[in-house]
């Protein structure tokens, strides 16, 4: 990847984090985790995917399903600024003059399958990768998934017919911010020895920084990484990635700011001075 392209991919996750931001008003969104994944849904929808505006129904394309159908946000702002909707419809998030809801909405140019019932999709996306193999469709299916979604047992499921049935054309995605909600996974119910677990479950497992270009080409350049198997990326990411105040943040989940608090975040964003937001009383759920 030259310069130029990584410097194209910094800048349009630096405007997705900006829709994402403005996208708290007015009722709110999982801000924290939709600034976790960005990187990885710039990256996958610019670079990655064969799919695009002009062929986003034509058959052989590649598919995305945002199995964490909560950090929505993030994938509406990539979908618009890739030119799949207008940027402008962002600003009727959550309005009854649009359809850009709570979760992934399939009647949004761009979004694949409604989502937000954490654990489904992994088992959605093994369906659509086994039927490309059988109409010899070359598709790839890309499947991001939160951490804390793999407490759900339909996931390992899904994982374990997915290596029955050798779908090396099936990929997840893995958005390790480590924090579930509220509180870190760890604490929770803990995932580690992760890659462990995946490859236990016949998986072939790669580990990468999610918030890294470079890095997420040299890994995804190589996906499918066997023949025969799913294929598995667990992304190290940063909850509210981007944003100083709300980094690492186990209580920046769900976040609903003021117009002048969104002002101070977009400070923040661009590393200017004036922001003032860690013991401001935001709305925080």
């Amino acid at each position: 990847m030259t310069p130029a392209e990584l410097d194209g991919l910094r800048e349009l996750a630096l405007r997705v984090r900006e829709h994402i931001l403005r996208m708290t008003e007015g009722g709110g969104c999982f801000a924290g985790a939709s600034l976790s994944c960005a990187d990885l849904l710039v990256y996958l929808y610019a670079r990655f995917l064969r799919v695009s505006p002009e062929r986003r129904t034509a058959p052989g394309r590649d598919f995305l399903l945002l199995s964490k159908g909560h950090d929505v946000p993030a994938l509406y702002a990539t979908c618009a600024e890739l030119g799949y909707f207008d940027v402008a419809r962002l600003a009727k998030h959550l309005s009854d003059a649009d359809d850009l809801y709570w979760h992934p909405n399939r009647s949004v140019p761009g979004v694949e399958f409604h989502s937000g019932s954490l654990g489904h999709l992994l088992a959605v996306g093994a369906g659509i990768a086994y039927e490309a193999r059988l109409s010899g469709d070359p598709s790839r299916v890309v499947v991001l998934l939160g951490d804390g979604e793999l407490d759900e047992g339909s996931v390992w499921e899904a994982l374990l017919v997915a290596a029955a049935q050798r779908l090396g054309n099936l990929v997840a995605v893995v958005d390790r911010n480590g924090i579930q909600a509220n509180m870190p996974t760890e604490e929770l119910t803990p995932l580690e020895p992760l890659a462990d677990k995946f490859t236990a479950f016949g998986c072939a497992v790669r580990a990468v920084d999610g918030h890294d270009f470079a890095a997420l080409d040299a890994v995804f350049r190589d996906a499918p990484f066997a023949a025969d198997r799913p294929s598995v990326v667990i992304a190290r990411t940063v909850r509210g990635k981007g944003v100083p105040s709300l980094e690492g943040r186990a209580d920046r989940w769900f976040c609903a700011f003021t117009p002048g608090e969104i002002e101070d975040l977009m400070r923040e964003l661009h590393g200017r001075e004036g922001a003032g937001l860690a013991s401001s009383p935001l709305m925080v759920r």
